[in-house]
C-alpha cells in the first residue's frame, strides 16, 4: 500500500508554495513592465481650423459649425510634448505649441464686411490623458525585450480622451478695414481650455505613431482681433496633428530583468 509520510507532504507543500510564488512574481512583474518607459516625448504637426467672429456662417445656416470648415481659413500648428506615465491608463502631460490661425470673410454670411485677420499664437498647456484602450504590447515581455508582434492590429493600438488647462499668447494682423474698426485688438493673452481624443499605433519598443483631434476653447472672443455684437461664444480653434511619440528608457535594472529572460 502507498502513503505519504508527514515529512514527505511537507516538502511538497513547500516546494509548490514556491512554484505558487514565482509565477505569482512573474504575474506581477509583467503587470509592471510599462514602468520601463514612463517618459515619453512627442512632436505633433498639423492643420488648424478656426472660428471666431471674422469669417462663417450665422448660426441659422450652419447646423453644428460644419460649414466654417474651409481650406481657405486652414492654417498650420506644431506641438512639442513631454509626457510622464503616472498609472498604466493615465498620463500626465506638458505641451508646447505654436502655428497660426486665419479668418476671412471673403466666404460666410458676411462677405461684404470683408475682414481679414491672421493670427500667429505660442500655447503652453497642462493635459491629463486617460487611456480608453491600452494596447497590449507594453506588458509583454517578447516584445519589449526582442521588438516581436505577437498580436493583431488592435492589440497594438491605444485610443486616449485629454483635457486640461493652458495659456495662449496671440498675435492679430488684420487688414485695412479690420484694424481700422473701433473693436480691433492687435493681441494679447488668453486662458484656453482644451478638449480631445487621440490614438497611438505601437510601431516599435520605442516609438508610437498617432493621430490627435483636439479643440480648444479661448475665454477671449478677440482671437481674431474682432468680436461682434451679435456673437454668443469666445473663440474656438481646432488642432488636427500627426504625432510620433518617443518612448524614454531609464530603467536600466528592469532592462537587466528583460535581458535574463
Amino acid at each position: 500500500m502507498w502513503f505519504i509520510s508527514e515529512e514527505a507532504f511537507d516538502v511538497k507543500r513547500f516546494f509548490l508554495f514556491l512554484l505558487s510564488l514565482c509565477l505569482a512574481t512573474q504575474a506581477a512583474e509583467a503587470q509592471e513592465l510599462w514602468k520601463l518607459r514612463r517618459y515619453e516625448v512627442a512632436a505633433g504637426l498639423g492643420a488648424t481650423s478656426f472660428f471666431g467672429d471674422v469669417g462663417g456662417f450665422s448660426n441659422g445656416e450652419n447646423a453644428l459649425g460644419f460649414r466654417d470648415i474651409s481650406i481657405l481659413q486652414t492654417r498650420t500648428n506644431i506641438d512639442f510634448s513631454a509626457k510622464y506615465r503616472i498609472l498604466y491608463d493615465i498620463n500626465a502631460r506638458f505641451s508646447f505649441s505654436g502655428g497660426l490661425l486665419k479668418a476671412t470673410d471673403e466666404r460666410g454670411s458676411n462677405e461684404g464686411r470683408e475682414f481679414e485677420a491672421a493670427t500667429t499664437f505660442y500655447a503652453p498647456t497642462l493635459l491629463g490623458e486617460y487611456y480608453l484602450i491600452k494596447n497590449r504590447l507594453e506588458n509583454s515581455y517578447g516584445f519589449l525585450r526582442n521588438g516581436i508582434k505577437h498580436t493583431n492590429f488592435f492589440g497594438a493600438l491605444d485610443i486616449y480622451v485629454f483635457s486640461g488647462i493652458g495659456g495662449m499668447f496671440y498675435s492679430v494682423k488684420g487688414n485695412e478695414k479690420l484694424e481700422s474698426h473701433a473693436n480691433f485688438r492687435s493681441g494679447g493673452f488668453a486662458v484656453v481650455l482644451p478638449v480631445g481624443i487621440g490614438s497611438n499605433y505601437i510601431l516599435t519598443r520605442d516609438l508610437n505613431l498617432g493621430l490627435e483631434l483636439s479643440g480648444r476653447y479661448a475665454l477671449s472672443d478677440y482671437i481674431d482681433g474682432y468680436t461682434s455684437q451679435y456673437s454668443r461664444h469666445n473663440d474656438v480653434y481646432l488642432y488636427l496633428n500627426v504625432v510620433i511619440t518617443y518612448k524614454i528608457n531609464v530603467n536600466s535594472v528592469g532592462e537587466n530583468i528583460l535581458s535574463r529572460r
